[in-house]
């Protein structure tokens, strides 16, 4: 299991209390929101994709891009913003993805995204906050 500085520091009450319900049984379950549903599937501003649990910067806004999945897609994170494991539910083998910071679920990792790297980081928009570019 993967260690995390945040997770050690908060308890279930205290994350029930900061987070609402959607961002808890995503990002402290292992929840998933529903397709199409999140608001940062339009967002197309400059700026960054952060973790709504603990506020650490996770994605460029240069590097999403529309997948057709109805969730935020993006082909890169930022440079040790995230953390991976393997998830075996649902009788399929896949990468979950993580916030580095606190533990908390983002997403999963697929083989299927963009050039240059090939990958499509498939995130629920719940488990994130957008901070547009200052001017």
């Amino acid at each position: 299991m993967l260690q995390y500085t945040v997770m050690a520091q908060k308890t279930e009450t205290d994350w029930k209390a900061t987070l609402t319900p959607d961002e808890f049984h995503v990002l402290r379950e292992h929840g998933t929101e529903h397709r199409g549903s999140s608001p940062l599937l339009q967002e197309k501003r400059g700026g960054t994709f952060t973790c709504a649990g603990c506020g650490q910067p996770l994605f460029a806004s240069d590097t999403k891009y529309e997948s057709g999945t109805g969730w935020p897609s993006f082909y890169r994170p930022i440079e040790g913003a995230i953390a991976t494991t393997t998830d075996r539910s649902y009788g399929m083998t896949r990468i979950e993805v993580h916030c580095a910071s606190c533990g908390g679920h983002l997403g999963h990792l697929f083989p299927d995204g963009p050039p240059p790297t090939g990958e499509r980081y498939c995130m629920n928009g719940v488990a994130m906050r957008f901070e547009p570019k200052k001017t």
